[in-house]
C-alpha cells in the first residue's frame, strides 16, 4: 500500500479524468453563452424595429393617440407589433420560444413605446453541468412627439402703405406713371397707391386702379395671393385632419371705419379661407392726404387679442396653440395722444410698431410670427423724408422684437412674399413643442 501511495506514474491520466467534466463545461459555457449573445443581439434589433414601427407616423397607435384629449395608455394592435418584431428574426430562430410584451403610453404629447422580450434557449455543452437552458431578455423604447394642433390668426396689413410697388421695378413703373399726378391727386405713387373712395364711391382715377391698368403689382395683391396659396401648404402639411385651423383678418375695408375686419373665422376648411383671402384689397381712404386711422397697429393687435379666447400647449385638438401670423411693413399711421414720435400734423402719429401690444399677446402664451415686408426707403418723396426716415432703422428691430423667438422673417422686394410665407409657416409647424 505504501508503494502504491508513493507511485507517481499515470497521474496525468487521473488528473485529466478528474478535470474532464469541468473542462467540457467551461468550453460549453463559452459556446452556449456565445450563441445566447448572438440570439439576444438579433432579438434586440427586432425589438428596436418593433418599438419604432409601433409608433410610426401612419401606425394605428399614433392614430389612436391623436384622438386622446390628454395623457393615457394607447391600445396597440398586438398583432401588428408582433408581426414587425418577428419579421426581423431569421429563420434560424423560428424554433426559439419568445415572449413579447408591448406597451404604449402618451404623456405630454409624447407617445412612448416599450417592447420587452424574453426567450429561452436550450443549451448543448452546458448540460454536463446540469444547465439545460439559458434565458435572454431585454427591452427597447422609442418616442414619437405628436404633431402640434395650431390655430393660425392671419393678421394682414392692407393699409395704404401696402400700396407700395411689390418690387423696385414696380416702384419705378408707378413713379413714371404718376410723375404728373392723376386727377388732381398728389404726384408720385411710389410712396403708396391709394384707393380713393368718396362717400363709398370709388374714384376710377385712383392710383390703385392706375397700378392695375399699367400692370404694376403692389404689395397687398402679392400678400393676398400668398395667403391664399398658403392654404394649400397648410393642407399638405397636416399630419392628421384638423391639425390646423386658419382665420384671416385685415385692418379694415375703409379708413373711415378702420378696425379689425374679419375675412374668415377659424376653420379647417382651407379652400374657403383661400377663396376669401384672394379677394383682399387695399384699404380705401376719402382722399390721398387723409390723415386718420390708416394703420393702427395698437387697435389691430388689441382686436386680435380679443378674438383669441384661449390658447394651450398644442398637444391635442382640445388644447390648441394660438399663433398670430402678422404680415406688415411695421409703420403705424393713426391719431394718437401718446405718440412715440413727433406728430405729423394734428393728432396724426407716424411711428414704428409698439411692441407693448405684442407683449400682451405673448404674456397670454400666444405665439406671434412676423413676416416683415421691408419698408422701402423712398428718399425722393418729401413725406417719407419728413416723417418716416427719422425712424427707418427702428422698423425691422421693432418687428423682430414683436415676434416670438425664432418666428421672424423679413422679405425684401427682390424676394418672393409667397416663398417667405411658406418658409415661415414650415418653421412654425416643425418647431418641437416644449414638454415637461
Amino acid at each position: 500500500m505504501r508503494r502504491f501511495l508513493k507511485e507517481r506514474g499515470g497521474n496525468f491520466g487521473i488528473m485529466t479524468a478528474l478535470l474532464l467534466v469541468p473542462l467540457c463545461g467551461a468550453a460549453g459555457l463559452v459556446i452556449d453563452f456565445g450563441r445566447a449573445l448572438s440570439v439576444k443581439s438579433e432579438l434586440q434589433a427586432a425589438a428596436d424595429a418593433a418599438a419604432v414601427g409601433a409608433i410610426a407616423e401612419k401606425s394605428k397607435a399614433v392614430a389612436q393617440a391623436l384622438t386622446l384629449p390628454g395623457d393615457g395608455t394607447v391600445t396597440l394592435d398586438q398583432t401588428e407589433a408582433r408581426k414587425i418584431f418577428f419579421g426581423q428574426m431569421s429563420n434560424d430562430l423560428s424554433d426559439v420560444p419568445v415572449d413579447v410584451d408591448i406597451v404604449l403610453t402618451k404623456t405630454n404629447g409624447i407617445i412612448t413605446s416599450r417592447v420587452a422580450f424574453n426567450a429561452t434557449l436550450p443549451t448543448t455543452f452546458m448540460r454536463v453541468l446540469g444547465r439545460e437552458q439559458i434565458s435572454v431578455s431585454d427591452a427597447a423604447t422609442a418616442q414619437y412627439q405628436t404633431p402640434s394642433f395650431l390655430d393660425f390668426y392671419m393678421l394682414l396689413d392692407n393699409t395704404p402703405s401696402m400700396g407700395v410697388g411689390a418690387t423696385p421695378a414696380d416702384v419705378a413703373k408707378l413713379r413714371a406713371a404718376t410723375v404728373n399726378g392723376r386727377n388732381g391727386a398728389d404726384k408720385d405713387c411710389a410712396f403708396a397707391c391709394h384707393v380713393v373712395s368718396e362717400a363709398g364711391v370709388e374714384d376710377k382715377g385712383s392710383y390703385y386702379n392706375l397700378a392695375k391698368s399699367i400692370g404694376a403689382t403692389i404689395r397687398i395683391d402679392v400678400v393676398a395671393e400668398a395667403v391664399s396659396a398658403l392654404m394649400e401648404t397648410a393642407q399638405d402639411s397636416q399630419t392628421v385632419t384638423g391639425q390646423f385651423r386658419m382665420s384671416a383678418y385685415t385692418f379694415g375695408k375703409t379708413a373711415l371705419d378702420a378696425g379689425l375686419y374679419t375675412v374668415s373665422t377659424p376653420t379647417t376648411d382651407f379652400s374657403s379661407v383661400s377663396k376669401a383671402t384672394s379677394k383682399i384689397e387695399l384699404m380705401s381712404i376719402p382722399s390721398h392726404d387723409y390723415p386718420n386711422n390708416q394703420t393702427d397697429y395698437n387697435a389691430a393687435l388689441t382686436g386680435i387679442n380679443d378674438k383669441i379666447k384661449a390658447t394651450g400647449s398644442g398637444i391635442s385638438s382640445a388644447d390648441r396653440q394660438a399663433i398670430v401670423f402678422l404680415v406688415a411693413d411695421g409703420v403705424g399711421d393713426a391719431p394718437r395722444s401718446n405718440c412715440t414720435k413727433k406728430l405729423a400734423g394734428g393728432p396724426r402719429c407716424m411711428e414704428p410698431l409698439n411692441t407693448q401690444y405684442c407683449d400682451t399677446l405673448k404674456g397670454r402664451g400666444i405665439k406671434i410670427a412676423v413676416l416683415y415686408t421691408t419698408y422701402l426707403p423712398l428718399p425722393e418723396n418729401g413725406f417719407y423724408n419728413s416723417w418716416i426716415a427719422p425712424f427707418q432703422a427702428e422698423i425691422p428691430n421693432k418687428m423682430k422684437s414683436c415676434a416670438s423667438s425664432g418666428y421672424y422673417f423679413e422679405v425684401s422686394p427682390t424676394q418672393g412674399i409667397s416663398d417667405a410665407m411658406n418658409t415661415l409657416f414650415h418653421k412654425i409647424v416643425s418647431t418641437p413643442r416644449i414638454t415637461s
